[in-house]
């Protein structure tokens, strides 16, 4: 299948083949919801801020004699009654990985990027590097492409700091590499942008 390019001025430059395997896949709700929820999940980190009396460092060691000493009797220093004791009911740290192999990844990642080409919402361009951090200049960019207004994640090949510094201040304008495409970072975009080169290299990745 062959996706048309476009340049910097927003006009049509050429034509990339793309397999069909990439273009073609039918999108999979089920496996994509599983894939979202997998990644969410897995960015979650749920630490739990107190200790059982078992788990606090101190002496084990009784205070003071059980008798004969006019005060209450204590059996050790972590007791959840002393100030820096251990917690009576602590709660346990959860753990709420889930695993999704590879196979299942590169599938649905496929189907995502097949529903973006049906609906018209991935925009390959001849490249994305640019010569200045002007964030006017990358706005203009933008408007040539027609993308205002929409939330758009830019995707590239190798890191570019002045891409980076231009889109930083222009809203719901998000860069990434391919490297780290995530499918929260597609179904959440209204419109994606790659490069010739960065989508070579995601159609070799999910093979």
């Amino acid at each position: 299948m062959e996706l048309s390019i476009t340049n910097l001025e927003g006009s049509a430059a050429g034509a990339i083949e793309v397999a069909d395997a990439l273009a073609e896949t039918e999108f999979n709700k089920g496996l994509v919801h599983q894939l979202v929820v997998a990644y969410l999940a897995n960015g979650r980190s749920d630490t739990v801020g107190h200790r059982s009396r078992s788990q606090v460092i101190g002496s084990g060691r009784k205070p003071w004699a059980q008798k004969g000493q006019g005060r209450a009797r204590a059996g050790t220093v972590k007791s959840p009654l002393w100030r820096g004791g251990g917690k009576t009911f602590v709660a346990e740290e959860r753990h709420h990985q889930q695993k999704v192999n590879r196979k299942m990844h590169r599938a649905g990642m496929r189907g995502i990027i097949a529903e973006l080409i049906r609906q018209d919402r991935l925009m390959v361009v001849e490249s994305l590097k640019r010569e200045t951090g002007k964030t006017a200049a990358a706005a203009k960019q933008l408007a040539n492409w027609g993308v205002n207004g929409n939330r758009v994640l830019l995707v590239d090949l190798e890191a570019d700091d002045n891409l980076e510094l231009a889109v930083r201040n222009i809203p719901k304008v998000y860069c990434c590499l391919v490297s780290e495409l995530s499918p929260v970072d597609l179904v959440g975009s209204d419109k994606v942008i790659i490069s010739t080169e960065a989508l070579k290299a995601l159609e070799e990745k999910l093979q």
